[in-house]
């Protein structure tokens, strides 16, 4: 992909720099195991209570769907950080890209990775990359359906060590989903690059096509161990190596 020398790279995490293998068997079952007390020792902060009354408001629109969630108790602190916790493990079932359960998780891993429990996966190639891109004077940035605390802190404790210097903003769903057109065009708004000048790299067809609908560049990042995909009109790399 030489011929492509656009001057911002726009990165997906999970399967593009990072192993689904970690966010599925390293990330979600660290924070489903300490979702309980991480709410039980931070219940009357003002970031966790925001946190518990976006999951009350989905909670409530489950049940008006009949989707059958775990009912919620809130008879006392106890009920109600059972009735949180439970609705958590739910949605996490559920693969629910949900805003507040993502900003939970977040905080969850915070201590994890501030404690050494946890460190980043990256590829070897990112590093690599990373350093490339710099020495050419590209800008990356990170786009995912994790919350923005949550990629900090994964690019800051990378198992390569502190990578969150060369990244200059992140993204997340608040900005708008990954297969909307409209959250691309935002992107670069915010970035104060044409959409012309922005290569966007994820393992995702949904989300490319989202992207090149926007006008951006796009590459298909195909990764040992990634789910089977089917090829659409993206370029197609196996290595940031060739980026």
């Amino acid at each position: 992909m030489s011929e492509t020398n656009v001057p911002a790279i726009l990165l997906d995490i999970e399967g593009t720099t990072t192993a689904v293998e970690f966010v599925y068997e390293v990330l979600f079952p660290f924070a489903r195991r300490h979702v309980r007390e991480f709410i039980q020792q931070n219940y009357h902060s003002r970031d966790l209570q925001a946190d518990i009354s976006a999951l009350k408001v989905e909670h409530r629109s489950d049940a008006e769907k009949s989707n059958q969630p775990p009912a919620w108790q809130e008879d006392s602190l106890d009920s109600e950080v059972e009735s949180a916790t439970q609705f958590v493990h739910w949605l996490m079932d559920q693969d629910r890209k949900s805003k507040a359960l993502k900003s939970l998780q977040g905080k969850i891993w915070e201590g994890g990775y501030l404690s050494g429990k946890l460190l980043g996966h990256v590829y070897p190639d990112v590093l690599p990359a990373f350093a490339r891109w710099r020495k050419q004077q590209r800008t990356i940035y990170l786009f995912s359906s994790g919350s923005v605390l949550a990629q900090k802190l994964l690019f800051a404790h990378t198992t390569d060590g502190d990578l969150s210097g060369y990244i200059s903003d992140y993204f997340d769903t608040t900005t708008g989903a990954k297969t909307d057109v409209a959250s691309y065009r935002s992107i670069s708004e915010a970035i104060g690059r044409p959409v012309t000048e922005v290569l966007f790299v994820s393992d995702v067809i949904a989300e490319l096509d989202a992207a090149q609908g926007a006008g951006m560049e796009t590459a298909l990042c195909v990764r040992s161990g990634n789910h089977e995909l089917k090829i659409g009109s993206h370029r197609i790399v196996h290595t940031f190596d060739v980026i």
